[in-house]
């Protein structure tokens, strides 16, 4: 045989090997799981193992059923959406279900969780369709058996299928986030109750979720302006007390969802290696609330007194205005502080000669003008320039005012009465001195019988 013939004889044999199918192997470094105790018909060897692989340090899951393991030494790319291993599309159902298992299950350490979680993708993504069988020679068109393996697999692994496929089914995706600001007024430096939910396709709360969440114009009882909570075991939601800061306060919240589709990551320079999933099997939810907060309300109480006496006045009525002195104050609310008539509130002084003023907007200047002059304080009220006090409401104070009033002069008498110094009144009478003859007689008369009395009175004395 010449050395031509030889050399061609050598190159039909080396393309002869390249081309023959090599014995693949499914080994791999394995991690959390379990070996099964048998190896399914035509499967290749390290197929039996069921659970995660060590891929650069992570624990990943595979698909694509008895092709080779993920070798740390290629590199993978993230890809579309998992197909089934015909290259269909998953049943929504199950896409969501695998989403929820690899987001709730990814970082599991326990055997019987990684395997079961296993076992269920190759049932749910290499089953039997067309030309994907349980009779395939070649592992790209070999269908996992499930039935065989859930024997091989022993009953605390098929337990956890049965509880890891509810769990499934009752929490898978999509969900919805939200937030919730206090219905309650808000005040700034009070402290109040925000909310957040996750609630699932059902709308029934996603149990110990974790969520994060972030403040502005606000902050924590502890100051800060961020950190995590959790819904309950019965997936109620998480409350947060926040203590707003400034006039808009508001949350931002952040938590993982599974995916509407899970997405299949697949080695770059080869196409006969298995496809992994890992924890990107979940998406980002976000939402956010806000509301408006106000300085704590403030009041006024103003005291009527005596300017000699220092007494309270009772009854004095006394119209609440702005700075102005003409127009309405604010309440709480921004509302106008007014009475029926549409006009600012006019309100009286009590027993103890005060009114108090509650409610009102902070920070804001209040006056109290005096409406009408109360009994006996009537000669010093000037209607046109009344009586009036202000001063600033700060938030959550009282504001202390007083109103005097200067009370009328007494009364001075016009005359002096008598025994006293000054010219007394002296009554005076006139006399008639012409006597008439009628008058003469009986005077005399009179005359002759006094002086017979005095005689008769010297006689009996004797």
């Amino acid at each position: 045989m010449g050395w031509k013939r030889l050399a061609a004889v050598a190159v039909v044999s080396g393309l002869a090997l390249l081309t023959a199918p090599t014995t693949a192997t499914a080994v791999g470094d394995p991690g959390y799981g379990h070996k099964a105790s048998g190896l399914q018909r035509n499967a290749t060897p390290g197929s039996e193992w069921h659970g995660t692989y060590k891929w650069q340090g992570k624990h990943v899951w595979c698909v694509q059923y008895a092709l080779p393991a993920p070798d740390s030494k290629v590199d993978y790319k993230e890809g579309d959406e998992l197909l089934t291993k015909a290259g269909k599309k998953l049943d929504p159902a199950i896409a969501a279900n695998i989403s929820y298992l690899l987001l709730r299950y990814s970082t599991t350490t326990s055997d019987d969780e990684a395997a079961a979680l296993a076992h269920l993708l190759h049932t749910w993504t290499s089953p039997v369709d067309g030309v994907v069988n349980l009779d395939a020679t070649d592992a790209r068109f070999l269908a996992y058996d499930a039935s065989f393996y859930a024997a091989q697999l022993g009953q605390p692994v098929m337990d956890t299928v049965a509880r890891m496929k509810a769990d499934a089914e009752a929490n898978r995706g999509p969900w919805t986030l939200s937030a919730a600001a206090p219905k309650e007024p808000l005040i700034i430096g009070a402290e109040s109750t925000w909310t957040v939910s996750l609630l699932k396709q059902n709308n029934k709360g996603v149990p110990n979720a974790p969520i994060e969440f972030t403040l502005n114009d606000a902050a924590l009882v502890d100051g800060s302006a961020g950190g995590k909570v959790k819904t309950d075991a019965d997936g109620n939601p998480a409350s947060i007390k926040v203590i707003p800061t400034g006039p808009k306060p508001s949350i931002t919240v952040n938590a993982d969802s599974p995916a509407d589709k899970p997405v299949v990551h697949q080695p770059i320079s080869t196409d006969n290696m298995q496809r992994m999933v890992t924890t990107g099997g979940e998406k980002k939810l976000n939402a956010n609330a806000s509301g408006q907060a106000k300085t704590a309300p403030g009041a006024v109480k103003i005291t009527k007194i005596d300017s000699e006496t220092k007494k309270a006045i009772a009854g004095v009525a006394l119209r609440v205005t702005a700075k102005d002195q003409t127009s309405a104050a604010k309440k709480q609310d921004d509302s106008d502080l007014v009475g029926t008539d549409g006009k600012p509130i006019v309100l009286q002084t009590g027993a103890d000669g005060t009114v108090e003023v509650p409610n009102l907007r902070t920070p804001q200047e209040i006056c109290l003008v005096e409406v009408a002059a109360p009994k006996g304080y009537e000669e010093f009220f000037d209607p046109k320039s009344p009586p009036a006090a202000c001063g600033t409401v700060a938030a959550g104070q009282t504001l202390a005012l007083e109103l005097v009033n200067k009370p009328n002069k007494p009364v001075v008498p016009s005359t002096i009465p008598a025994g006293q110094e000054g010219n007394t009144p002296v009554a005076t009478a006139s006399f008639d001195t012409q006597l008439r003859p009628g008058l003469m007689l009986a005077v005399g008369g009179l005359v002759l019988l006094g002086a017979a009395l005095a005689g008769f009175l010297v006689w009996r004395r004797q």
